[in-house]
């Protein structure tokens, strides 16, 4: 089991990374992008297997976290000699360290056998490719702090806790503004530190639960 508190790198939620290659005429197209779950996983296959229907192969692999068990790992040759594609592209994935993702390569075979040896080759290398095309984020677990302010300051408490390097991850408006702030456990006294300074005193954050974070992997 997963250490649940450790930050996990995951692709940025929205997108497909997506590149091609040739290789003795066979084709391969691969799709990476965000599961958080094996019914999205699944989707992503449905959708490359929709948009290149008239393909010979839709090898897939995928790895999703399952708080408080074991994450998934799982992976298809899908008419592929067994453990050439799939298990391939599944190794590439987790040697690049993310999770909740899933991987898709479509291959048009183009006539000249590549055996055993480079089909496993070509698997890995279709995925490997594709890996610096995808946008990544961190997520990690960390602590909220809500700060009231009055609506006239709300914008420049927030611009101001930004240039900080405070993650203000939402903004609640009615009578008075809630800012709340994710900061990493035990930094309590940094935030309200600043907001001392940048409010003559009158301003301290209430604790606010913790949740998981997504920020762009810096």
């Amino acid at each position: 089991m997963s250490d649940p508190s450790a930050p996990l790198i995951v692709p940025s939620p929205g997108e497909i990374a997506t590149d091609e290659y040739e290789i003795k005429r066979s084709r391969f197209i691969t799709w990476i992008t965000r599961a958080d779950s094996e019914e999205e996983a699944r989707d992503i296959l449905a959708l490359a297997r929709a948009e290149y229907s008239d393909a010979r192969h839709h090898c897939s692999a995928y790895i999703h976290e399952v708080e408080g068990s074991n994450r998934v790992e799982r992976s298809s040759d899908d008419g592929e000699p067994s453990g050439t594609a799939g298990r391939p592209m599944l190794d590439v994935l987790i040697g690049s360290g993310m999770t909740n993702v899933v991987a898709v390569v479509v291959r048009y075979f183009g006539g000249i056998k590549l055996g055993t040896g480079g089909l496993v080759r070509a698997y890995s290398d279709a995925v490997s490719g594709c890996l610096p095309k995808v946008s990544k984020n961190t997520r990690v677990r960390r602590e909220l702090r809500s700060i009231e302010v009055n609506p006239g300051d709300a914008g420049r408490v927030e611009s101001e806790l930004r240039n900080r390097g405070f993650d203000v991850v939402d903004t609640a408006w009615s009578a008075q503004v809630t800012h709340t702030v994710a900061i990493e456990p035990g930094t309590t006294e940094l935030l309200d530190g600043a907001l001392q300074a940048l409010s003559h005193g009158e301003l301290l954050s209430a604790k606010a639960g913790t949740r998981w974070v997504e920020l762009p992997l810096r």
